[in-house]
C-alpha cells in the first residue's frame, strides 16, 4: 500500500462520519440553508422582484417563487448570460454550464464561487464513503480514468462557459491529479471516436484502478481496449481495476454486458450530479439508493410527479415526503436558482436518512392511452427479461404505436443487442407481463383491450450508437432516453432495424 491511499484512510472515515451526522440531522440543516439562500440573494434583482426582504417561512416563499423551467427563468438567465451582474446571486457566476435541452435548445446554468466547490467536494465525499466502508483506499495508488467531455473553455461576456464535466475538471484538486486519465490534451479531441480511441492508446501499461463515466460509453472504451490488445477480458489488461463510478442513467441494463466484458463484478458507486448540483451519491451497498446531499447549499422541494405541469402545484418540504411516490425534484441554490424544476422524478426508499432513486424524467414517459409509464418501470421490466432468457442487451428505448396498420396500439420497444433472442415474441411476452405487473393503469388497458401487448423490434448493436452520432451526441454525459410519448426517436430508429 502506498503512502497515499495510507494518508487517505483515517481521512476518509473521518470525513464519512461527519457527513453521515450531517445528514442525520437533514430536515434541521435545510430549514438553515433556506434561510440563508434567502438572505444572500435578497438584494439581487430577483431577490427584490419577489420581495425576498417578506419571506419568513416556507410557505411565503412558495406564494411568493412559483417553481420554473429552464423558459420561465430564461429572462433571467439571459440577462446574466449577458454579463450584468446581481441578477439570481450576488455578483456575476464564476461559470456558465452549458447543456442541450429537449425544448429550450443550448440552456446556460449558473456554476457560482458558492456552488462550484461542492461539485468536487461531492465527488470526493462519494470516494471516501467508499473507502470508508470498504477499506480500498488502494484505488488511490494507481490511476483513475474518467470519461468526461472536454475541459476546454469559452468565454461568454466575461464568463467561462463550457460543459460541467469539462469544468469540474478544471476544480479538481493537485493531490489527484497525479493520478489521472485521460490527460488535458486527449480530453479535449472534440470527435468522440477519435477521443476515445487515444484514451484507449494511453491507457494502456497503467495500472487502472477506478473508471468513472456514463455507462455505454464505458462499454465503448472497453471495447476498444479489447480489440486493440486481443484480451479476452478488461481484467486481463487491467488486473487491478477496483470500481465503476457513474451516474446519469440506471446502471442495470448494462450491468451483464459491462460484467461480461470486464470479466468480473467491479465495485460500483453511483452518483447523482447535474450542472444545477450534486444532489446525491451512494454511501452504502447495504441499503438501496442514495443519500441525498443536504450539505451542498441546496433547498429541496418535491412535487408529486402528475402534479407538476399544474399552475400553483403543492410543494413539499423535505420533511413531508414518504416512500414509495414518485416526485419531481425542485431544487433553490447557491447558484442562484429558485424553486427551479430541473427535470427529474425521484423516488425516496429511506428516510432516515433520506436515501432516493432517480426513476426518470418528466417529459420521459408514455402516456397516449394515461397509462403513464415511467423509466423505472420498463427499466425494469428489461432487466426481469433479459435475466430470464440470459439475454445481454446493449441499449434499448420504447415508444408508443398509436395508429398501427392493423389491429390495436401498441408499445413498441426497439432493442439493440449482438445476440438477438431466437424467439422475440417469448421476450415480449416477459416485458409486458412484468409491466402489468408493475403499472395498473398499463394492466386496465391491456385487459380492456385498449392496447395489445407489447412488441418488440431488435436492431444491430450499435444502432444507438449510430442514432446518438446522428444527432451530434455521441458521448460525454449524452444519454438515450428510455421512453418517449410520441416516434420522433422510433421513426430514426426504424431506419436502423436491418442487421
Amino acid at each position: 500500500m502506498g503512502v497515499k491511499s495510507l494518508l487517505i484512510k483515517p481521512i476518509a472515515k473521518y470525513v464519512s462520519r461527519v457527513n453521515a451526522d450531517a445528514f442525520s440531522q437533514a430536515v434541521a440543516r435545510q430549514e438553515e440553508t433556506f434561510r440563508l439562500l434567502i438572505a444572500q440573494a435578497a438584494t439581487t434583482q430577483f431577490g427584490k422582484d419577489h420581495d425576498f426582504a417578506g419571506i419568513k417561512s416556507g410557505a411565503d416563499f412558495s406564494q411568493r417563487v412559483p417553481v420554473r423551467d429552464y423558459e420561465a427563468f430564461r429572462s433571467y438567465i439571459d440577462q446574466m448570460v449577458a454579463g450584468k451582474a446581481d441578477v439570481l446571486w450576488p455578483g456575476l457566476p464564476t461559470y456558465l454550464a452549458k447543456t442541450s435541452g429537449t425544448t429550450s435548445g443550448m440552456k446556460y446554468i449558473p456554476m457560482t464561487k458558492a456552488s462550484t466547490p461542492h461539485h468536487v467536494k461531492t465527488a470526493r465525499d462519494a470516494l471516501f464513503a467508499y473507502v470508508s466502508r470498504t477499506g480500498r483506499s488502494d484505488i488511490f495508488d494507481g490511476e483513475m480514468l474518467y470519461l468526461s467531455g472536454s475541459p476546454e473553455l469559452t468565454r461568454t461576456n466575461g464568463i467561462r462557459t463550457g460543459r460541467l464535466s469539462g469544468i469540474v475538471n478544471h476544480q479538481i484538486p493537485n493531490w489527484i491529479k497525479g493520478n489521472k486519465l485521460p490527460s488535458a490534451a486527449i480530453n479535449a479531441i472534440d470527435d468522440w471516436e477519435t477521443k476515445v480511441n487515444a484514451i484507449a492508446d494511453e491507457s494502456l501499461g497503467k495500472d487502472l484502478r477506478l473508471i468513472g463515466g456514463i455507462p455505454p460509453w464505458v462499454q465503448m472504451y472497453y471495447e476498444c481496449v479489447l480489440e486493440k490488445t486481443g484480451a479476452k477480458t478488461i481484467t486481463d489488461v487491467f488486473p487491478n481495476l477496483t470500481v465503476f463510478i457513474y451516474g446519469g442513467v440506471n446502471f442495470s441494463p448494462y450491468r451483464s454486458q459491462l460484467n461480461a466484458l470486464v470479466g468480473k463484478e467491479l465495485d460500483t458507486v453511483e452518483t447523482y450530479p447535474a450542472s444545477e448540483g450534486f444532489i446525491a451519491y451512494q454511501d452504502g451497498h447495504e441499503q438501496e439508493g442514495m443519500i441525498l446531499n443536504t450539505e451542498a447549499g441546496i433547498y429541496y422541494e418535491f412535487v408529486v410527479s402528475d402534479q407538476i405541469s399544474e399552475a400553483n402545484p403543492e410543494r413539499l418540504t423535505l420533511g413531508q415526503v414518504e416512500l414509495g411516490k414518485n416526485y419531481a425534484i425542485v431544487l433553490t441554490t447557491n447558484a442562484g436558482l429558485w424553486a427551479y424544476n430541473i427535470g427529474d422524478t425521484v423516488e425516496f426508499v429511506s428516510l432516515d436518512p433520506y436515501r432516493l432513486r432517480v426513476t426518470g424524467r418528466i417529459k420521459h414517459f408514455i402516456s397516449a392511452f394515461g397509462e403513464h409509464v415511467i423509466a423505472k418501470e420498463v427499466e425494469r421490466a428489461m432487466q426481469v427479461a433479459a435475466d430470464q432468457l440470459h439475454l445481454q442487451i446493449n441499449e434499448f428505448t420504447v415508444a408508443p404505436q398509436v395508429n398501427p396498420i392493423e389491429g390495436l396500439p401498441y408499445h413498441e420497444w426497439f432493442l439493440a443487442t449482438d445476440d438477438p433472442p431466437a424467439q422475440p415474441e417469448a421476450f415480449a411476452k416477459i416485458l409486458d407481463q412484468s409491466m402489468q405487473e408493475q403499472n395498473v393503469y398499463y394492466r386496465d388497458l391491456i385487459q380492456g383491450n385498449i392496447l395489445r401487448p407489447a412488441r418488440v423490434t431488435i436492431l444491430p448493436g450499435d444502432a444507438f450508437r449510430r442514432y446518438m452520432e446522428s444527432q451530434g451526441k455521441l458521448g460525454g454525459q449524452n444519454k438515450v432516453p428510455r421512453l418517449s410519448n410520441d416516434r420522433n426517436i422510433a421513426d430514426q430508429l426504424m431506419e436502423l432495424r436491418k442487421y
